[in-house]
């Protein structure tokens, strides 16, 4: 088979103006970024406001492992196997962050027949959204310490400025620093670090936004800093015009295409664990307009992504949802069912069963918001015979085998028409499960419970002193993001597959004012991650022409 970016480099694209006049959106409402990106005024989906919603259908997975289980591909191949069955389907998913480009991860535009592009626009600068809110979010930084050095008139307690610096790479050493070292000219020493992009309060709020002045009221929100008379947000600054001034673009939605001309929003890049990790509601609204059938992704398992997508993102957004599609593979349920990393190639049925015991927590907890639930089985060429039987004929809802990225569209339609069956038949009863104005000890608590299966709840000395203080300052009602680990359902990442009555600790709590949720923080979330030995980087090059290699 091809790589990933000869299939790419293979593909016939068309001029993204034929993209979208296929969607019916005016010239005037599009801002074009070359042969083959264009950005789409956020201002259009006023216009289509009286206009009927499409269906969307939410893709999750099981708990990720080294092994992958392929999500975006599936979101990517779903959408192109709808329209090739007649559906007209858009997909939207994250952009990709320059750290994980350059680090362990590579290219995050899907892979094989089912990616999106120009996947090396997406992947490096695309439209240059994070750059721009990588410069909000510093605009920021640079206010506090001007403000601390001219007078300090808030008198923001310099040991207590919660606001860090951001760049979009990943960079260990920038991780705690101390800054405004060499005289007073400099400002005022104090310890200070970065955080990745992605991980900023910039890219949540911008992602929730509905509009321009929605996304100036949260940033204004933004809690920065403490003073000895309280709180200090980002209006007290007074700049919350001009942080808004530098995303006046980056709000707007990026339109793309994948392989095979689908439409693709690539929008937005929370954190799918300090944040609620998908792309922005802006432009999962505006695809429901313009589309049948809409595929976005949640970030993660079902526990983190789809969890916070179906509690939090579609209440905020006003987002109803028709069904969830969980990404399985049979390496990935193996080494839930406890096979080494290195022998996920072996033939071990036995295993695979014990592992769909994950599988199978994911699909109850999704079935409590009400949702009708598909299981797209990734195929890869390790798999048998006898471990696929094993999952099809095991699995308590209808199992389809995915082999969008060998085949494309073509290896995704029993999937497409699954989903289109399920939602012809089983209307969706979703809920949410956690009501927005319980108290935050209850949405924790019922989190830990339903979701993480956890037996019992416990809170940190720190965590109790902050829940007191979220009280003190009217966030006792707030809603709930729980940052923990990605590679277990609970809040230790060594307990694989299925862990239950197990205590779930919180140790400490954040708030985020103008993404307009608490954080609940269960373990150690790594907010500017490192690079490794052997990165991704090593593996890129160009040459005198321009093109790049080893993207992928």
């Amino acid at each position: 088979m091809l790589s990933d970016i000869e299939i790419a480099k293979s593909a016939k694209l068309k001029d993204i103006t034929e993209i979208t006049r296929y969607l019916g959106i005016p010239d005037d409402m599009i801002k074009l970024h070359g042969r083959y990106i264009a950005k789409v005024d956020h201002k259009y989906l006023k216009t289509l406001q009286d206009r009927q919603d499409g269906k969307l259908i939410l893709v999750t997975a099981i708990t990720p492992t080294p092994a992958g289980e392929g999500k975006t591909t599936t979101s990517i191949g779903l959408s192109m196997a709808l329209n090739k069955i007649g559906k007209r389907s858009i997909v939207t998913i994250r952009e990709p962050s320059l750290g994980p480009v350059f680090g362990v991860k590579g290219g995050a535009a899907g892979g094989g027949y089912s990616q999106v592009l120009p996947m090396e626009d997406i992947n490096l600068h695309f439209t240059g959204d994070i750059h721009a809110v990588t410069a909000a979010h510093n605009l920021i930084s640079a206010m506090i310490d001007a403000h601390i050095n001219h007078g300090n008139e808030l008198g923001i307690d310099i040991r207590k400025v919660y606001w860090k610096r951001a760049m979009d790479m990943n960079d260990r050493a920038l991780r705690e620093i101390v800054i405004a070292l060499g005289g007073s000219a400099n400002g005022f020493p104090r310890e200070d670090g970065f955080i990745i992009t992605a991980a900023s309060e910039i890219m949540a709020a911008l992602c929730l936004a509905k509009d321009l002045q929605d996304l100036k009221s949260r940033i204004g929100e933004i809690i920065i800093a403490q003073s000895n008379s309280g709180l200090v947000r980002v209006k007290d600054l007074h700049i919350q015009g001009a942080v808004t001034a530098l995303l006046k673009d980056a709000i707007n939605p990026n339109l793309v295409q994948t392989i095979e001309n689908t439409p693709a929003f690539v929008h937005g890049g929370p954190f799918a664990n300090i944040a609620h990790g998908t792309n922005s509601i802006v432009a999962t609204k505006l695809a429901l307009k313009l589309a049948d059938y809409v595929v976005t992704e949640a970030g993660f398992a079902a526990d983190l992504g789809a969890q916070k997508f179906l509690d939090f993102v579609a209440p905020v957004g006003n987002i109803f949802v028709d069904a969830v599609v969980i990404v399985a593979s049979i390496r990935a349920l193996k080494y839930h069912g406890g096979v080494s990393k290195d022998d996920l190639t072996k033939e071990n049925t036995e295993a695979v069963l014990r592992g769909m015991d994950n599988l199978k927590v994911h699909i109850e907890n999704m079935k409590k918001y009400g949702l009708p639930v598909v299981v797209a089985l990734n195929k890869f060429s390790s798999d048998t015979k006898s471990e696929i039987d094993a999952v099809l004929s095991n699995c308590p809802v209808k199992c389809v085998i995915n082999e969008a990225y060998s085949k494309g569209s073509e290896g995704a339609i029993d999937l497409a028409q699954a989903v289109v069956e399920i939602v012809q038949s089983t209307p969706s009863q979703y809920k949410p499960l956690v009501s927005l104005d319980l108290p935050v000890e209850q949405k924790v608590e019922m989190i830990a419970k339903e979701i993480y299966r956890a037996g019992k709840v416990i809170y940190t000395d720190v965590a109790k002193s902050k829940l007191s203080v979220l009280k003190k300052n009217g966030f006792g009602n707030y809603p709930v993001i729980i940052a923990k680990t990605q590679n277990s359902i609970s809040d230790d990442p060594k307990k694989i597959n299925a862990p239950s009555n197990y205590e779930f600790t919180i140790r400490d709590f954040q708030i985020s004012a103008g993404a307009g949720f608490v954080v609940a923080l269960a373990g150690e979330i790594m907010l500017m991650p490192g690079l490794p030995k052997i990165p991704a980087a090593v593996n890129i090059d160009i040459d005198e022409n321009g093109e790049i290699k080893g993207l992928f």
